[in-house]
Formats: structure tokens, sequence, C-alpha cells
């Protein structure tokens, strides 16, 4: 079997390191798959340092010409975006290869061409419930496949990460974070809002918001105009954010609109315990007490979660096990893939 991945964004977010690690699972496998991508990407970059078939281009004309002249010789077209798959469908009458597309984002789509692209889709595929839900919705498709996402604990340098934070003034300061773009829907509003209402009670911690976006300039002047420069720090993109998580003590998530919440995973697999609201995906990871779940926007519940898991060993201690133990189990690489590889086997049976 041999597939073909397709993710031509620019950045290292949650949707191309899952790309990543799809191309990963696959090869352990023994799945010959091939990567379309950006030119001068970081999925580009990591998939060719470890010997992955990557083909790149500078523009959406390169992607359409190797789909119509190769797209043949797969047997699965996987695209990870829905940007892409407008492509893989338009070409698809030529290629005649199964498309699959793995949905990312809750958010309800709309337009009538939108529409007719993902009921020409041959299988799609939601990493949350809620995905699923939203489109069924929209399109009215029943045979709406969810497989999550990929978890995967990256080796850390604590050494190497109070080195990359020195200056910050972190000696018996309790380390709080997120990683989260600074974007509408992940509301980080509502994080200054939360570490505001926090500061108030007690004063022995620091917050690190990894993570860059169109909504730096407000959330600068917001946390200047509440005072929390020394509290809140804005770290900006850091290509290896993995490194800093076994130095939290509380992981936090404020999105409004979530497809599944892939930073959360990691913050399981590193025994970080989380906070988060309910939208979306996030429900599904953090509910069933894998950690302090509350409603959108609701920053008093998220600073009084913060809070409890600094003050109560006990609370902290049972999320971080159930946390731990459910991403080990439903979201290692093996288990995810496995799932891909069962939808493919069957879908070609079937046919």
């Amino acid at each position: 079997m041999t597939i073909l991945e397709l993710n031509f964004e620019k950045g290292w977010r949650g949707g191309e390191r899952q790309t990543f690690y799809t191309l990963q699972g696959l090869k352990d496998v023994g799945v010959d798959a091939h990567l379309v991508c950006r030119k001068d990407s970081y999925l580009e970059k990591y998939a060719q340092r470890e010997g992955f078939t990557v083909y790149s281009f500078h523009s959406i004309l390169g992607v359409i010409s190797y789909l119509l002249r190769k797209g043949k010789r797969y047997n699965f077209i996987h695209t990870q975006t829905s940007h892409l798959l407008t492509y893989c469908i338009l070409t698809k009458p030529v290629v005649r290869v199964p498309v699959l597309f793995t949905r990312r984002v809750d958010f309800m789509p709309n337009g009538f061409f939108t529409k007719l692209k993902y009921k020409a889709t041959d299988k799609i595929i939601a990493v949350s419930e809620a995905i699923k839900d939203v489109l069924y919705k929209f399109c009215g498709r029943a045979d709406i496949e969810v497989i999550s996402d990929i978890g995967v604990k990256k080796s850390s340098d604590i050494d190497l990460a109070k080195k990359r934070l020195n200056g910050l003034l972190l000696d018996n300061k309790h380390i709080i974070a997120t990683t989260a773009a600074l974007t509408p829907h992940k509301d980080p509003f509502t994080t200054v809002e939360a570490i505001k209402k926090l500061s108030a009670n007690r004063k022995d911690f620091i917050f690190l918001h990894f993570g860059s976006g169109e909504l730096k300039g407000s959330i600068e002047a917001a946390i200047i105009k509440n005072n929390l420069q020394e509290f809140y720090k804005l770290m900006g993109f850091e290509e290896n954010v993995e490194i800093f998580f076994p130095l939290f003590e509380a992981f936090v998530m404020t999105s409004q609109e979530e497809g599944l919440g892939s930073s959360v995973l990691d913050a399981f697999l590193h025994q970080v315990p989380v906070v988060s609201t309910n939208a979306g995906g996030l429900k599904e990871l953090v509910g069933n007490d894998r950690g302090v779940l509350c409603n959108v926007k609701d920053s008093n519940s998220i600073a009084e979660g913060i809070d409890l898991l600094l003050n109560d060993l006990a609370v902290k201690q049972k999320y971080i096990a159930r946390a731990f133990e459910y991403a080990n189990q439903y979201h290692s690489m093996k288990f995810i893939i496995g799932k891909y590889l069962y939808l493919m086997q069957n879908y070609a049976i079937k046919k």
C-alpha cells in the first residue's frame, strides 16, 4: 500500500505535527507514505530529515500538477487540510484514487461548493465527536469516522529549558503555561482575565504563554492594562516547546472553539495537570476526571481550577494518573495508525 499525505501549511501547529506523526506511524508498520507540502515549511524540513519521500512546491499549482501527473500511483490520497481537499476533489476525475480527509477544526463550514466537496470525499475522518456532529449537521453524512490525534511524548532537557528561561526569576515560583496561538478562537483574553483573578489571590506563580498570532499587540496591551507584567509572560512561537513541559505545574487551555486540542495530549503525557474549557473536543479529552473542565469564557472557574491544582496534591495526582493512562491507551501512535489502516483496508474490501 502506498499513501500520499498532503498538508500545505507554512507553520508548525497541531495539524502539521499530526501529519508528521501519521507519516512516522505508517512507516513503522511498513506502509510506504509520501508527503506533498509547501516548499521551505517546517513540515518539509522535518520530513526530509527523517528520510521520507517529500514533494514540495512554492504554489498550489505545483500540487495540482503533481496530483494530475502522479496521483494514480497511490492507493489513497489523504489530505489533512480543507484547503487541499478542494484540489484533491477537483483532480479526482482524472486521478481516480480514493480521497480521505481528516478535519481538525470544529467551526461550522459554509457554502454550497464546500458541501459538494465534502460529499464527493470518499471518507471523512473527524478527530473528535464534536467535529463529527458539526459535519453531520452541515452535509448530512452519517458515515464519518472518528479517529483522534496521536500523542507523542518528546524527550526533554530540564537544564536546557531552565537555561532558555533564564532571566524570568522563576525561583520559588509555580510555573503555569499554555501553548496556544494568539488568535480569536483560542480566546487569549479569557486567559489574561483568569491570570488577573489568580494574581489577586496569590503572587507565587508565573504564567508562560507560548504562541504567536494576530492578537499579540492586543494581548500585550491587556497585560499592561491589568498590571500583569510580573505574572504573564508572552514567550512567542517555540518550535520545540515540549522541552519546557517538565517545568509546568499546570497547563491551561481557554479556547472557545477547539477541534480537539493536541497540546493537551502533550500535557497528559508529560504528566502535567490540565485546566481547560469545554470547547469542542476539549470536553472529550479533559472530561471523565482527567482534568479541571470549565465553561467557555468562565475566567473565574479557570482561575479557581489553577489554584486547586497548586494547592491540592491529591486532586492533582488523580488527574495526572487518569490522563496519563488515557493518553497512552487511546492516543498512542500504534493505536491511532491502527484505526487508519483498518479504515483503509475495510474501504478497499467494500470496493
